[in-house]
């Protein structure tokens, strides 16, 4: 459903107070489908049982998102003010808070997730890190070193990837530290991916360190200059994010079997997604890097393999 002006899924206050469950998965369901391509194909691969909780996980993290961002260019209007941001963010930590306590009102995300709380122990510190990773952008300010932008990476991804765990299953405890990795990885390659838009809103992900190790001036990067100093400098950043990759998969024969192929499948084709920037010669400022829906579902047969690994 859309509001009929932008196409942004429609809010919760257009919800009854007697919004059953099912409806409100739905409701978390278009979310997905709407802003996540990747995400939602792999989730079509796990039981029923398990889509709905993990579509109310990425309904939270994109409702919240999208305040951010939408904050943000208020912010920079003067349309509105920081406290007034802060109060919007307290508010989602305070209907959080009351939805542990059983407390869901008429939003169909928080009914989801009290809904999915009834089966799977998801603990509030994880959501409420969430939304101060997702509070980071606002009034954004660069990385200086690649210690910092990995708190950043943590608090937005790997958070997700520690719940979404408690949902999937897991044999050894050891599987939270890939669900970790691959969260950085994922969010690395999101980095790279954008960096074209990022430039455009006067935004640099990468750590600055980074930029002086290969001498590659922020002057450069704001003004898209492409050469060969850019090009290693993008081939380093990929490099990293794959050795998360690896270390994720590792973790891939920890869960539970019924879960492999849709944690297997996303890890891939966001992966493939640095392969596209190589194949585009690294250059993320005037295209953006995709994998199309043929290649993604072409990545069947070597994800199964995969995901048919055991321990």
């Amino acid at each position: 459903m859309t509001d009929g002006s932008n196409g942004t899924i429609s809010t919760a206050a257009q919800y009854d107070t007697a919004l059953q469950p099912e409806a409100a998965y739905r409701h978390c369901r278009q979310i997905a489908k709407h802003h996540a391509k990747t995400f939602y194909l792999a989730t079509l691969f796990l039981p029923k049982r398990l889509q709905n909780p993990i579509f109310a996980i990425y309904a939270l993290l994109r409702t919240v998102d999208d305040l951010v961002d939408n904050a943000e260019e208020k912010l920079s209007e003067g349309t509105i003010t920081r406290e007034t941001i802060n109060g919007l963010l307290e508010d989602w930590k305070t209907r959080l808070k009351a939805c542990y306590r059983g407390e869901t009102g008429d939003d169909p995300i928080m009914v989801a997730w009290n809904h999915t709380l009834e089966s799977y122990p998801i603990a509030i510190e994880h959501p409420l890190e969430l939304i101060e990773g997702v509070a980071m952008d606002i009034e954004f300010s660069p990385f200086s070193t690649f210690d910092e932008l990995y708190i950043y990476c943590y608090k937005v991804a790997s958070i997700v990837g520690l719940m979404t765990s408690e949902i999937f299953g897991y044999s050894d405890p050891e599987a939270l530290r890939h669900a970790i990795d691959l969260g950085i990885a994922m969010q690395l390659t999101n980095i790279l991916r954008d960096i074209g838009e990022d430039v455009d809103r006067g935004r640099i992900y990468i750590p600055l360190e980074d930029l002086e190790r290969f001498g590659y001036s922020r002057e450069e990067f704001m003004k898209k200059t492409m050469n060969d100093k850019f090009r290693n400098l993008m081939q380093f950043q990929i490099e990293r994010a794959r050795r998360y990759y690896l270390s994720s998969d590792k973790g891939i024969p920890m869960l539970q079997k019924e879960s492999r192929l849709a944690v297997a499948l996303s890890s891939v084709n966001y992966g493939n997604i640095l392969n596209s920037i190589e194949e585009n010669s690294y250059d993320v400022f005037s295209q953006r890097a995709y994998r199309s829906f043929s290649q993604k579902i072409l990545t069947l047969p070597q994800v199964w393999r995969k995901s048919k690994a055991s321990v």
